[in-house]
């Protein structure tokens, strides 16, 4: 089942004094977040919803004025927070995947068809995606080339060709 509200971002601090959020993006890029209209709080199992009244980039974070949150102080007590946005709000490429919709996929080999583990997490390590996949002996990385990750779908899962040494069971490629 999808998830109806995404991890987005997280509150690191105040910038300035009128309430204004330092925020690091837990998105593809910080520009995904700085375009949104609207963000939501977790609180006590609710989702509340606040409009964005400004949002700009600044390095790796965002900068971002949420209404209701108009003091250095208010700012400040938000700190670590989470904030999310509403997956219909999330523009997505056709034919593309949020990284969320991706974990949980069973990895499969792309020749033998057996189930090799089951996709964890994923990383960007300058600029290079590292997928993890969570198998029976442990956890393995693969690194999104094309030699090895040969498909991602919702569907059919994520298709690999590894190479020996990837996975235990030795019949890799």
């Amino acid at each position: 089942m999808k998830k109806e509200y995404l991890e987005a971002g997280r509150i690191c601090t105040a910038h300035g004094v009128r309430g204004a959020l330092k925020v690091e993006h837990l998105c593809d890029s910080a520009s995904v977040l700085a375009r949104q209209k609207r963000v939501f709080l977790l609180s006590g199992g609710e989702y509340t919803e606040r409009r964005v009244v400004s949002a700009s980039v600044s390095g790796q974070f965002v900068i971002m004025t949420i209404e209701g949150v108009d003091s250095r102080e208010a700012a400040i007590a938000l700190r670590s927070r989470l904030l999310y946005l509403k997956r219909e709000d999330i523009p997505v490429a056709k034919g593309a995947m949020l990284i969320a919709e991706m974990i949980g996929l069973p990895v499969i080999h792309a020749e033998s068809g057996e189930t090799l583990g089951v996709l964890s997490d994923v990383q960007d390590y300058a600029g290079r995606r590292i997928y993890s996949v969570k198998t029976a002996s442990g956890e393995v990385l693969l690194p999104d080339v094309p030699e090895f990750i040969k498909e991602i779908s919702e569907e059919g899962g994520m298709k690999v060709l590894p190479i020996p040494g990837f996975f235990d069971s030795g019949d890799e490629v």
